[in-house]
Order: structure tokens, then C-alpha cells, then sequence
């Protein structure tokens, strides 16, 4: 049995941009402890940078595709081959225009048709259901302006 039995995404992408993000957060939290705008302002954008520079890594191949690889591409040093094309269902891809058309729930959503609630509609509601109806709106909105 290997030692590593999940592929945890150990990639050069994901290395680099947690190195990146380590010297910006030590950068950040010195700005802090000393109090100096500067040191903060660059920390800040030293980690602003470690996201550019995951992201860059990712869509040139050194990253991973969402989900669990094949256990052959579990090394670091294997190169994502699908990159260029985009991976499906990964939100980088997408951000760069890669991937094809967004699928997934939302498109379901938007496919769904909606089904006609079973119960009294407002065109057989009688007179005296509205007028109850109204008058339980007003002493709704009487409660809210006096608490």
C-alpha cells in the first residue's frame, strides 16, 4: 500500500501559490505588529498576487483539473494536458474563458418549467377573503411602525 492513497492536489500551481501567499501574510502580519501602512499595503497585494499567480499555473497546465485525477497524474510534476481546452466545472476555466457553456444547476433551473400551485387563485378569492386579507396587511404594517 502506498503512502498516499488520495490525490490531496499537490500540484506546482497549488505550491507556488501557498508559498507566495506565506510571505504575504508574513509581510501582512509585520505590517500589523509595527504598525506600518507600507508593510500592510504590500503584504496585502504579495497575497493578491499569490491568487493571480495559482490561477496563471492552473490554466497553463501545472495545476489540476476539479475532482480526483488518475492515479498516473498524481506526481507534481505531471502536466495537466486538458488545461487549454478548460476543464468542466471549474470556476478558473471559466473565469478565463475556457470550459464551453456553464452547466450544472443553474442551467436546470432555468430549464425548469413551473407548475400551477393547487388551492384558490386570485380571480375565485370572494370579497370578504380580500377584504380579510387587507385588513390583516394594515394592522401588519401598524405593528411594524409602532415597534
Amino acid at each position: 500500500m502506498s503512502a498516499h492513497q488520495y490525490d490531496e492536489g499537490h500540484t506546482v500551481a497549488g505550491w507556488t501559490g501557498v508559498a507566495i501567499a506565506t510571505v504575504g501574510t508574513s509581510v501582512l502580519g509585520l505590517g500589523v505588529c509595527t504598525v506600518s501602512g507600507a508593510l500592510i499595503a504590500v503584504g496585502l497585494a504579495i497575497t493578491g498576487a499569490s491568487a493571480l499567480v495559482t490561477w496563471a499555473l492552473h490554466l497553463t497546465g501545472w495545476g489540476k483539473p476539479p475532482g480526483r485525477r488518475p492515479r498516473a497524474e498524481w506526481g507534481m510534476r505531471v502536466r495537466d494536458t486538458g488545461a487549454r481546452q478548460g476543464h468542466p466545472g471549474c470556476v478558473g476555466c471559466r473565469m478565463a474563458g475556457r470550459g464551453g457553456a456553464r452547466t450544472g444547476v443553474v442551467g436546470a433551473r432555468a430549464a425548469a418549467t413551473l407548475e400551477p400551485v393547487r388551492g384558490k387563485s386570485v380571480e375565485s378569492m370572494e370579497p370578504a377573503d380580500s377584504m380579510a386579507s387587507a385588513e390583516s396587511m394594515e394592522s401588519a404594517e401598524a405593528m411594524e411602525s409602532v415597534g
